[in-house]
C-alpha cells in the first residue's frame, strides 16, 4: 500500500455518490458533539464506536469528522482494509500523512516506515509530530475498522492514545461488534482502561427506517414498501442498498406516496455484498455461493460434499467468509449474517448455475456419497431396495425440494411392479408431490388409474383418495368433498386415515360453502384426530373452526383459530399439511376485515417462500389470494397482472374453483372499474358457468358477479333478480355477508336495491352490515361499511361523513372513494360548494387506483357542480400524471428499446398484459408510435 493513497470508502447511507441525511442517531451524535465541545476546551480522549457490519459505524465517523471541520478542528482520517493488513502501521499513517493538512515531517515519517528496524523511532517521531500539531489547535484522529488493523497499528494506536490523553487530541475509532482477533481485544481492553468512552450502535427504529425510505425513494412509503424496508432489520447499509436497487423500476410514486410497482420484487445484488465477494479468494467465494444456493443454515460437512472436498480443506475458505461478514456461526452450522445477504449472493449467480446448484443440493442428501445419485439410473424394475431408498429420499426432500422429491418418487414408482403390495402407497406418496410442483393433471391421472385398476385394500384406497382430495381443493371443491367422503366411508381403515379424510372432508365442505355440514363433520373428525393423536388433522380442523366462527361473525375467534392453525401447519411442515397452506385462510380473513396491509404482507411472504421452495401449486394459490387483496387496496393494474400470471392452464383438472373465487372475480371487478366492457362480458360468461357449479360458494360468487354486470348495464332490477335466491337461501349456508363477497359490497348492494325499488333488500343488507359491526367493535372497517350503507338507505349525510372518517385509517382505496363520492352526491343536492372537496378527494383516489370508469363519473359530477376545469390530481409522478403504476413501468421499458416480449420477461408478465398496458398508455398520452413514446419519455424524465 502506498502511504500517499487515501482510501475512498462508501458510507453506508450513500447512494449513487449522494449521501442521505443521517437518521435515527440523534443520541449518538449528541454524545459526539459533546466530546467535540470538550475537545474545543482542550480536553482529549478516546471514543470507541462499535456495532455489526452495515450498522453505520463509518457514517458516524464521517459525520463526526465533518462536524469537527466545521468547528475549525484539524482532522486526520484512516481506515484499515482486510486485504492490506500486511502493510505495518498503514491505516494510521494513511490518516495522518494524507488529506488536505498532513502532519509536518511527512517525508521523514514515510522514510522511517519504509526502513526495517526503525519502528521504535517511527513511534517516537509520530508522537512528537502529533504533540506539535496539537499545540496549534485541537486534533481529531479517526481510525475506522479497527478489527482489520495490523499488530503494529494496534500497538501504536493504544500507546499514543493513552500517552497523549493530556493533549487536545480526540481519538475516534470504530470496530466491528462480535468476534475479533485477540490483538484487537487486547487493544480494546487497554483503551477501556485508559478511560475510553463506548458508543454501541443498535438497529434503527421504525421512525428512522421510514424517514430513510422516504429519503431514498423521494416520497413517504406506503405500508407495502415499508414492510419491505423492514427486511433490512434496521441496518442502514442494507436498507439504503435494498431501496436503491428498487428505486428505478420496482418502486413508483403515486399521489405522493412510494409504492411497489408489481408486488414483491425479486432479490437483487447489493453493492456491499458484491464488494465483499470480490475480496474473497476463489475457494471462499465458491463456498459462499454454494451456501446461498442451499438456503438456510448448512454444515461444513454438507458444503464439503457438494464442493467435492474434505472438511479440513475448507478451513481457510470458511474463515475468510466469516471474516468478510458474509457468514456467521450458528451452533455447529453456518448461516448468512442476514437473509438479504444470502439473497444478494444468490441473485448474482447466473440462472443456469443457480438452478444447477439447487438441483445438486437437493439431489445429495447429507451423509450420502455423490455416487448414490446415479444408483437409480442403474436400477431395474423390481429393485425393492432401490425403490425404498428413493422413497426415503423423496420424503426427506419433500419440504425443501419438492421437484426433486417428485422425481425420486416417480422413479420409485417405476421400479415398483404393478402387483407389488406397496405400489398403492407409492402412488399416494407421489400424487401430492406432483401437485405441489405444478403437475396436477399428471397427479390426477395417476390416482384415477390406480382406483380404476381395482384390487386395492381399504387402507390403500383411503390414502389414494386422501391424496386426490388434497389435490382437488385447488380445482374442484365438490370433487374434494366426493373423494374425502368416499375414503372416510371405507371399512376397516386406520384411525389416522379416517381422521385425516374426515378433516379433508370438513375442509372441502367449508370451502364449498356448506357451513352447517362442515361443522358437523369437523366434530367427528376432531374425535378421530384426538384418538389418533394426529396434529396434522388438527391443523386443518382448526382452519375449519375459524371459518365457522367467521360465518357466525365472531371475527375475534376466527382470527384466534386462524393464527393457531397457521402456527400448527408451519410447525408440522408443508409436506404433511392437508391443505397447503393454512396461512392462506388467515390472509383472506385479514383482507376481508380491513387488515389489508397485514394480508398483503402475508401473501407476499407466502409467494416468496413457496417460490424459493419450488412449490408451484402453493405459489399459485398465494398469487390468487394476492389478486383479491390488490383489488381491495385499489391497485387494479397490479391485481389484473397477478390474475393473468396465475391463470389456470388448459390441462388442469376440474373447473378451477379457487380461480373462480379469486382470479375470475377480480378480473370482472377490474374490468367494471376500468370500463373494459369486452373483458367484463368475457368474465360474465364465466360467471354464468359458475352459477351452476356444484359448490354453493362458487354459485354465490357467480351470482354476485352477474348482479354487478347487470347493474353496470343499467339493469338494477335484473341484478336484484339474480341475488334473490342467495338472499333467501337457508340461513345456515347463506354466505356470511348475505350473498356479498366482501363487507365493502354492502353499500353497493344498498345502491343497487334502491335503484331497483327493492327497499326490503336494502334494509336486509344494512341490518347485516350493522350486526357485523356491532359484533366486532374492534374493526373500524366494518363500522365504516355499516355507516356507509346506513347513510345510503336513509339518505342521511351524517353516517356518510362518519364512514369517510372511519375509512381514513384503512387502506381500502375504492371503498373510501365510494364513501366520499356518496357524501359529495348528498351535499350536491343542497350545498353544492361543500360537495366539491368530497368529489375532488374521491377523484384523486380513483385516479390513483386506475379506475377510469369511476374517474369519468366523478368528473361529470364535478362539472355538474360548476367545476369546469379539471381538478389537479397527482398521478404516479409529476411527469406522468396520466398513467397507472403498471402502465408507467411498461412505458419506461419500451422507451429504453425493449420489445413487448422482453418487457414481459423483465416484469414477469404475459406479453398480452404488456400489450394491454402499452395500448392504454398510447391512448392516454396521445402518441401513435414507439419512437414518439421514446421522445416523450426522454423529455419528461430528463427534463429535456
Amino acid at each position: 500500500m502506498s502511504l500517499n493513497r487515501l482510501t475512498t470508502r462508501t458510507a453506508p447511507e450513500e447512494l449513487d455518490g449522494v449521501r442521505t441525511p443521517l437518521r435515527g442517531r440523534d443520541a449518538e451524535m449528541a454524545f459526539i458533539e459533546e466530546r467535540l465541545d470538550a475537545l474545543g476546551r482542550g480536553e482529549g480522549g478516546i471514543v470507541r464506536v462499535e456495532g455489526p457490519a452495515g450498522i453505520g459505524r463509518s457514517r458516524i465517523l464521517a459525520e463526526a469528522a465533518a462536524s469537527a471541520r466545521r468547528r475549525g478542528t484539524r482532522v486526520f482520517e484512516g481506515a484499515a482494509d482486510p486485504d492490506e493488513q500486511f502493510v505495518p502501521l498503514g491505516p494510521l499513517l494513511e490518516g495522518v500523512l494524507s488529506g488536505e493538512e498532513p502532519l509536518s515531517g511527512a517525508q521523514r515519517l514515510r522514510d522511517l516506515a519504509a526502513t526495517p528496524g526503525q519502528r521504535f523511532w517511527l513511534l517516537q517521531e509520530l508522537g512528537d509530530r502529533l504533540r506539535e500539531a496539537a499545540r496549534n489547535g485541537p486534533l481529531l484522529v479517526v481510525l475506522d475498522d479497527l478489527q482489520w488493523c495490523d499488530d503494529l497499528t494496534l500497538l501504536t494506536f493504544h500507546t499514543l492514545a493513552a500517552g497523549l490523553l493530556s493533549h487536545p487530541i480526540l481519538w475516534l475509532v470504530a470496530v466491528r461488534a462480535g468476534g475479533v482477533p485477540s490483538g484487537v481485544r487486547t487493544t480494546l481492553d487497554r483503551i477501556r482502561q485508559a478511560g475510553a468512552h463506548g458508543l454501541v450502535l443498535g438497529a434503527l427504529g421504525d421512525r428512522a427506517i421510514a424517514r430513510i425510505t422516504e429519503d431514498v425513494l423521494g416520497a413517504p412509503p406506503d405500508p407495502d414498501v415499508l414492510h419491505l424496508a423492514h427486511r433490512a432489520e434496521g441496518l442502514p447499509q442494507l436498507l439504503v442498498e435494498l431501496l436503491g436497487s428498487l428505486r428505478e423500476e420496482a418502486v413508483t410514486i403515486e399521489n405522493g406516496t412510494a409504492r411497489l410497482s408489481a408486488g414483491p420484487p425479486a432479490p437483487r445484488e447489493l453493492p456491499s455484498v458484491v464488494r465483499r465477494l470480490d475480496q474473497l479468494s476463489d475457494e471462499a467465494r465458491e463456498l459462499v455461493q454454494t451456501a446461498a444456493a442451499l438456503g438456510g443454515t448448512v454444515t461444513v460437512a454438507r458444503l464439503a460434499e457438494l464442493l467435492g472436498r474434505s472438511s479440513a480443506a475448507l478451513i481457510t475458505a470458511v474463515r475468510e467468509s466469516l471474516d468478510a461478514d458474509l457468514l456467521a456461526e450458528s451452533g455447529d452450522r453456518l448461516a448468512f449474517r442476514h437473509d438479504l445477504i444470502r439473497e444478494a449472493v444468490e441473485a448474482g449467480l447466473p440462472l443456469p448455475l443457480r438452478q444447477a446448484l439447487s438441483r445438486q443440493a437437493a439431489g445429495l442428501p447429507p451423509g450420502r456419497a455423490p455416487a448414490a445419485a446415479t444408483e437409480a439410473g442403474r436400477a431395474a424394475p423390481g429393485d425393492t431396495a432401490e425403490a425404498d431408498r428413493l422413497r426415503t429420499e423423496a420424503a426427506e426432500l419433500a419440504g425443501t425440494a419438492p421437484g426433486t422429491a417428485a422425481e425420486r418418487s416417480l422413479k420409485a414408482l417405476e421400479l415398483t411392479p404393478a402387483d407389488a403390495p406397496e405400489r398403492p402407497r407409492v402412488v399416494a406418496e407421489t400424487i401430492p408431490l406432483l401437485w405441489q410442483t405444478g403437475r396436477a393433471a399428471q397427479a390426477c391421472e395417476l390416482g384415477a388409474t390406480a382406483l380404476a385398476a381395482g384390487g386395492l385394500g381399504p387402507e390403500d384406497e383411503a390414502l389414494i383418495r386422501l391424496a386426490l382430495a388434497r389435490l382437488a381443493v385447488q380445482f374442484d371443491f365438490s370433487e374434494a368433498v366426493r373423494q374425502a367422503r368416499a375414503g372416510a366411508a371405507l371399512p376397516g381403515i386406520s384411525l389416522t386415515a379416517r381422521g385425516r379424510l374426515l378433516a379433508m372432508l370438513a375442509v372441502g365442505l367449508s370451502m364449498s360453502g356448506e357451513h352447517a355440514a362442515a361443522e358437523q363433520v369437523a366434530a367427528q373428525a376432531w374425535e378421530a384426530a384426538a384418538a389418533a393423536g394426529d396434529r396434522t388433522a388438527e391443523a386443518s380442523l382448526t382452519t375449519v373452526r375459524s371459518a365457522v366462527s367467521f360465518h357466525r361473525m365472531d371475527l375475534a375467534e376466527a382470527f384466534r383459530q386462524a393464527e393457531r392453525s397457521a402456527a400448527l401447519a408451519d410447525a408440522l411442515g408443508v409436506s404433511t399439511s392437508l391443505w397447503v397452506p393454512e396461512a392462506l385462510w388467515h390472509a383472506l380473513l385479514s383482507n376481508t376485515t380491513g387488515r389489508t396491509a397485514e394480508a398483503l404482507a402475508a401473501a407476499e411472504e407466502g409467494i416468496r417462500i413457496t417460490r424459493e421452495q419450488g412449490r408451484t401449486a402453493a405459489t399459485r394459490m398465494w398469487l390468487m389470494t394476492r389478486t383479491r387483496i390488490l383489488l381491495e387496496t385499489g391497485r387494479l393494474s397490479d391485481a389484473r397482472a397477478d390474475a393473468e400470471a396465475a391463470s389456470p392452464a388448459t390441462d388442469e383438472p376440474g373447473p378451477g374453483n379457487l380461480a373462480d373465487v379469486t382470479l375470475r372475480y377480480v378480473m370482472l371487478r377490474v374490468a367494471l372499474h376500468t370500463g373494459d366492457r369486452h373483458t367484463a362480458e368475457a368474465y360474465a360468461a364465466e360467471a354464468r358457468r359458475m352459477r351452476s357449479d356444484d359448490a354453493p360458494v362458487v354459485r354465490h360468487f357467480g351470482t354476485w358477479m352477474l348482479a354487478l354486470m347487470a347493474d353496470h348495464e343499467g339493469r338494477p332490477d335484473r341484478a336484484m333478480a339474480e341475488l334473490d335466491p342467495v338472499m333467501t337461501s337457508v340461513a345456515a349456508d347463506r354466505p356470511a355477508y348475505a350473498g356479498l363477497i366482501d363487507p365493502a359490497d354492502a353499500p353497493v348492494l344498498v345502491r343497487m336495491a334502491l335503484r331497483a325499488g327493492r327497499h326490503e333488500r336494502a334494509v336486509q343488507a344494512v341490518a347485516m352490515a350493522e350486526k357485523r359491526a356491532v359484533l366486532n367493535p374492534d374493526l373500524p372497517f366494518l363500522a365504516a361499511t355499516a355507516a356507509h350503507a346506513r347513510g345510503l338507505l336513509d339518505n342521511d349525510l351524517a353516517p356518510l361523513v362518519r364512514a369517510v372518517r372511519l375509512y381514513e385509517d384503512c387502506p381500502r382505496v375504492l371503498a373510501r372513494a365510494s364513501a366520499l363520492e356518496d357524501a359529495g352526491r348528498k351535499l350536491a343536492a343542497t350545498r353544492t360548494p361543500e360537495a366539491v372537496p368530497y368529489f375532488e378527494s374521491a377523484l384523486a383516489l380513483y385516479v390513483r387506483a386506475g379506475a377510469e370508469r369511476d374517474v369519468a363519473r366523478v368528473r361529470r359530477r364535478l362539472r355538474a357542480a360548476g367545476v369546469r376545469q379539471r381538478p389537479s390530481t397527482t398521478g404516479l409522478s409529476d411527469a406522468w400524471p396520466e398513467l397507472t403504476a403498471a402502465e408507467l413501468r411498461v412505458v419506461r421499458l419500451v422507451a429504453r428499446g425493449l420489445t413487448n416480449q422482453q418487457a414481459a420477461e423483465h416484469l414477469s408478465l404475459s406479453p398480452h398484459t404488456v400489450s394491454s398496458h402499452l395500448r392504454r398508455a398510447f391512448t392516454k398520452l396521445d402518441v401513435t408510435s414507439r419512437a414518439e413514446l421514446t421522445r416523450l419519455a426522454k423529455h419528461r424524465d430528463n427534463g429535456e
